[in-house]
């Protein structure tokens, strides 16, 4: 275990967990007429905030749950298409802010490289 954490650690915490969400979506959508699926859930910022910064950023870690409360469609799953592509829009918006962020912060580190 590392002695000093960095807001990178954290960031790259956040790409797993946008990588993840991402795949559990395609799988809910694919699975949008099969009767039975239910769909899943990353959770992520939930667990960040109750770390608030203090916890080694490899123990925040997204998880992946099945809600359960969402009404079944006519196939009997509950996966809703509309529901899924705002979801793949907000993650693609939260992946991109984890890239700038990240970006920015190396900007920064190579130009305070070559301070002379």
């Amino acid at each position: 275990m590392r002695n000093r954490i960095s807001v990178i650690d954290y960031i790259e915490a956040g790409l797993k967990a946008s990588r993840l969400r991402q795949s559990v979506i395609a799988h809910n959508i694919a699975n949008l007429s099969t009767p039975g699926f239910r769909r899943g859930e990353v959770v992520f910022e939930e667990i960040l905030a109750k770390a608030g910064g203090r916890a080694d950023p490899g123990e925040v870690v997204a998880q992946i749950v099945r809600p359960g409360d969402t009404p079944v469609n006519e196939s009997g799953s509950d996966v809703s298409l509309e529901m899924e592509v705002g979801e793949l829009v907000r993650n693609a918006a939260s992946y991109k802010t984890y890239m700038r962020v990240l970006g920015r912060i190396y900007r920064q580190m190579e130009m305070a490289a070559q301070i002379p």
